[in-house]
């Protein structure tokens, strides 16, 4: 039951929201720690710190709290000792760059336990807990710490900043990748601080794109590394890689998936180090071939694909049970995140932790933490057994601050689609939301295109603050979805917009036939590909309204960092990605590529528009905002630019957000809020 003194949720309540992640449990399962990130409005920016939680009762500790960037925690198998990897000091002290700081879980200062001019991430423990491994960005031609120092600083104190790049991919996400450094694994050892490159005088590393997850693992025995391995001299994010196991005393090395024809990454070996998992998909049949488990026995090499009869994604990590014998993982079904197990000889996981969306997981000694949002609640770190039962949350982080708002309701509905197919459609509604009274409808349109909207509570688009300012918020997941198998995830391949734009249609039709959407009050709205979609309905409505002479039914759009032209997108990031997705290339089909492509119906476009953008932004290059918005002043079309010089794809910083936010609903509620009544009707 509602409380009469609370509020509605606003934008800036988002940043005082408490974000776990990070999380690690101590060997015998009866601790979790925690990286807990807080946001500081006036100050911009975010602070994180270790927590130590229990998993059987009693309240959080915090464990650090010097630092402002403390994060990806690691218990030792020892239970002794937490490392973690963070920016510290002040002044000459200072850490130019993320070292490994080390501390005891019964708390004290923690220790900075190395000194890379390179820096350090994604580490893990050897099983003596006496050594680390960590990547490290370096030049592989220098041979030393102190070379490898020494032309750091020569590049940064240069004053010509040119970049001069011949490989094909040379940018991803929001950062270049032209300065010749390579992401190698090193060893650390703990006491003494000395550090090995594990790669040296081998032509070895880590593929370069996303490495916030390791691609690499350690042997139970501590004698073998096994990792992922591009083998392609020009390397790109969609080319296959294998499976390299090397011995680390002597630097020998195979490769043990050069006989399959597939991709291979994310390797974890079983904790009797007989087998490695490994996820693995098939890039010659299709670059959106869906991930599934793998196991390579060590003592044939032979690869056994376990998962190949159940239709869905797996995600890394992947975390075996002590026994070895399961295999737990997330996994998105039916716009759902769960922690799933799968049994080694069985065909189909099961969920053990069910979603709304779960984040992140750890599992040891029949515990299994984990946390999990959905649309209507804030992330929390739950612990379960290792099978599911007796969950409970272990944190009260952000109880208080949630209990003051008034939420909206979340319902879920199967819509007909394109050709009548079935497609799930989300709704949120406005908290006290009356179904008497007429309401304007928000559509909210989710990216990718092989993405989907999940049942979660997102930061940067967030359904209940949406909903709080009188929106029914609907979230259409459209032919092409991720959550529905394969079949469904490739259907609108080489046919942008089409499907997509039926689904969301459909979904309008749907809402207004419950009788409490305002047919007057419409609105649209989408980033990435969603903001593709929405310049594309802004053209294909404005071509039909032409030949209907009717009215748009939308009165206005917002589109973020939108794909506008897929010839102009070459200049991303991964720049021939939609060669798969227009099944087409734009100087042999031009007519095909046309027809998928919203600057082709450009003239039609008519309904106002607010374009934001970010600078940063490789995936969607800034062009492409500016060329929409460019494009709507000159066919006279009432729109908005907002630009980011600082943000990439995202809006990540709170007052940015904040802003972003602000001009999100004062720019609807001209067309479709409180004072649509003042705009004339078009």
């Amino acid at each position: 039951m509602k409380k009469s003194n609370q509020k509605f949720i606003e934008a800036t309540d988002l940043w005082k929201i408490k974000r776990p992640a990070s999380l690690t449990l101590s060997p015998d399962g009866s601790q979790a720690c925690v990286a807990v990130t807080s946001y500081d409005m006036d100050e911009n920016k975010g602070a994180t710190h270790l927590w130590l939680l229990s998993t059987f009762g009693g309240a959080p500790r915090q464990l650090t709290s010097c630092g402002e960037k403390d994060g990806g925690c690691k218990w030792s198998p020892d239970g002794t000792t937490i490392a973690f990897v963070a920016k510290r000091g002040d002044g000459a002290n200072a850490d130019k760059e993320p070292q490994v700081y080390v501390i005891s879980p019964d708390g004290g200062e923690a220790r900075r336990a190395s000194n890379l001019a390179t820096g350090v991430g994604s580490i893990k423990w050897f099983p003596d807990s006496k050594r680390l491994a960590f990547i490290s960005w370096v030049w592989p031609d220098e041979k030393s710490e102190k070379d490898q120092a020494v032309r750091l600083k020569k590049m940064q104190d240069d004053k010509c900043k040119a970049i001069v790049v011949s490989h094909t991919q040379y940018r991803f996400w929001d950062h270049w990748l032209a300065d010749g450094r390579v992401p190698r694994i090193h060893v650390l050892d703990v006491a003494s601080g000395k550090v090995r490159d594990i790669f040296a005088g081998t032509l070895y590393e880590l593929p370069a794109f996303d490495m916030d997850t390791p691609e690499y693992d350690i042997s139970p025995d501590g004698k073998h590394l096994v990792f992922t391995l591009n083998p392609n001299a020009d390397k790109q994010s969609d080319q296959e890689t294998h499976i390299v196991e090397m011995e680390i005393k002597t630097g020998k090395a195979k490769t043990l998936t050069l006989k399959s024809p597939l991709n291979h990454h994310h390797p974890a070996y079983s904790p009797d180090g007989k087998s490695i998992a490994l996820l693995v998909n098939n890039y010659r049949r299709s670059i959106n071939d869906d991930n599934k488990l793998a196991l390579i026995d060590r003592k044939t090499n032979k690869l056994n694909i376990i998962s190949k009869r159940w239709d869905r994604a797996v995600n890394a990590p992947l975390k075996w049970s002590a026994d070895s014998r399961s295999i737990y993982f997330t996994a998105d079904d039916h716009s759902r995140v769960s922690v799933w197990q799968m049994q080694i000889d069985d065909d189909e996981p099961a969920i053990v932790a069910p979603g709304g969306t779960v984040t992140d997981f750890d599992v040891k000694a029949e515990t299994l933490v984990f946390v999990r949002n959905n649309m209507a609640s804030a992330p929390k770190v739950f612990a379960t057994d290792a099978i599911g039962e007796n969950a409970k949350p272990i944190e009260t982080f952000n109880d208080d601050l949630m209990a003051q708002f008034n939420m909206g309701d979340v319902r879920e509905f199967t819509i007909k689609g394109w050709n009548g197919e079935a497609v799930q459609m989300w709704a949120c509604y406005p908290p006290n939301f009356d179904p008497k009274k007429k309401w304007p409808l928000l559509h909210s349109i989710h990216g990718g295109p092989h993405a989907n909207w999940g049942d979660n509570f997102h930061f940067r688009w967030n359904n209940q603050v949406f909903a709080a300012q009188g929106y029914v918020v609907v979230c259409v997941n459209y032919h092409g979805s991720l959550g529905w198998g394969q079949k469904y995830l490739e259907s609108n391949v080489g046919m942008l917009g089409t499907k997509e734009h039926a689904d969301v249609e459909a979904g309008t039709d749907f809402m207004l036939k419950q009788g409490y959407i305002d047919a007057n009050r419409l609105v649209a709205s989408g980033g990435s590909y969603g903001g593709y979609m929405v310049a594309w309905m802004n053209g294909r409505n404005g071509a039909m309204r032409g030949a209907q002479k009717k009215g748009d039914r939308y009165k206005a759009y917002v589109c973020h960092a939108g794909c506008y032209d897929w010839v102009m997108q070459y200049a991303e990031d991964i720049g021939g990605y939609f060669n798969y997705e227009l099944k087409a290339k734009y100087w042999e089909e031009p007519a095909k590529v046309a027809a998928q492509n919203p600057i082709t119906f450009a003239k039609h476009m008519k309904t106002p528009t607010l374009v934001m953008h970010g600078a940063l932004d490789y995936r969607v290059p800034d062009g492409q905002g500016l060329a929409y918005y460019n494009t709507l002043k000159s066919l006279n079309v009432e729109s908005k630019l907002v630009f980011f010089p600082d943000e990439n794809h995202w809006i990540s910083k709170p007052q940015n957000s904040r802003l972003w936010y602000r001009e999100f609903f004062s720019w609807l509620d001209i067309y479709a809020g409180k004072a649509a009544s003042k705009v004339r009707m078009r």
